[in-house]
């Protein structure tokens, strides 16, 4: 059982920082979108309809039950109406602070997760845990380097309250799939938040596909990757947890930097350097175990 368990958190592990990596490299592939035509709040929309129609079909497949009943369902339902909420109120406040900002607030949700989960007795603190999303947060901090100068008071609370709804939804949502199967839980929220934002698309009139080929492009990519990510991200969640699966998300910000780099020739600052550095050193920190510990384990 030592051997399953261990071999559990490898690959619960790997699926969250592939879905950093899949969440990171959508964010780049939106941009193609945009400048094709679309906006954030129709792709939203669009991307989350995407994992929707891949979890019913593999659940179909399998023939595992695609409904969840009483209580699950409620709670399901909720969670794809914060879903929609954290991902409006980030793509709002995206335009009314700097985007540095706005991503650094929504990277406390590893925090306010790890809060929600001691507060109401789910999970004990883990001050290793504690101390790496500390080093993680000051890291992302030097990374990005939001700038200050008049800051919209507004924008900040939207982006705050966009961390706190994520930590919510994956605090909760754990809580439901537990250590067993995360894709009915993920289909339902998945498609409550792709209704709600197609309905707001609707009413406010912004319901734009792209309109270039380049546009397309990165409108599907985007789509899809959001999906495979999504998908990773929650089945991780019931393998390792949510803490460390959200810890884990502080992949995402590097390999955006590490794209930006690489592809788009972008330059970055000593200081920039550093806090990347931080990050990475933060995430080994968190997820290697001591030799020690190991040993502890495996010898009985």
């Amino acid at each position: 059982m030592p051997l399953d368990s261990h071999r559990r958190r490898l690959v619960g592990t790997a699926l969250a920082i592939v879905a950093a990596l899949g969440f990171a490299f959508t964010n780049a592939s939106a941009s193609l979108a945009y400048h094709g035509g679309s906006n954030p709040l129709t792709l939203a929309a669009i991307r989350f309809f995407v994992p929707a129609i891949v979890l019913a079909a593999w659940m179909r497949a399998e023939r595992v039950p695609l409904l969840l009943s009483g209580r699950d369902a409620w709670i399901a339902t909720l969670l794809g109406a914060l879903t929609a909420q954290y991902t409006g109120a980030l793509l709002v406040a995206i335009h009314l602070i700097p985007l540095a900002l706005a991503v650094l607030l929504l990277y406390l949700f590893p925090f306010l997760t790890t809060v929600i989960l001691v507060l109401f007795g789910w999970d004990k603190i883990r001050w290793r845990s504690v101390g790496a999303i500390a080093v993680a947060f000051a890291g992302l901090a030097l990374a990005l380097e939001p700038r200050g100068g008049s800051i919209d008071i507004a924008g900040l609370g939207l982006a705050f309250s966009a961390a706190l709804g994520l930590a919510v939804v994956v605090a909760l949502s754990s809580r439901v799939f537990k250590a067993g199967d995360a894709r009915p839980l993920t289909l339902h929220m998945a498609a409550v938040a792709s209704v709600l934002l197609a309905a707001l698309c609707a009413v406010s009139g912004e319901f734009q596909l792209p309109n270039t080929g380049a546009g397309w492009t990165g409108f599907a990519a985007s789509s899809v990757l959001y999906g495979f990510a999504m998908i990773s991200f929650y089945v991780s969640v019931s393998m390792i947890g949510p803490a460390r699966a959200s810890l884990l998300s502080y992949v995402e910000p590097v390999a955006a930097a590490g794209f930006g780099i690489a592809v788009l020739g972008e330059a970055l600052a000593p200081v920039q350097v550093a806090g990347i550095a931080l990050v990475i050193i933060a995430l080994i920190g968190a997820t290697v175990r001591p030799a020690g510990a190991v040993r502890q384990r495996g010898g009985g």
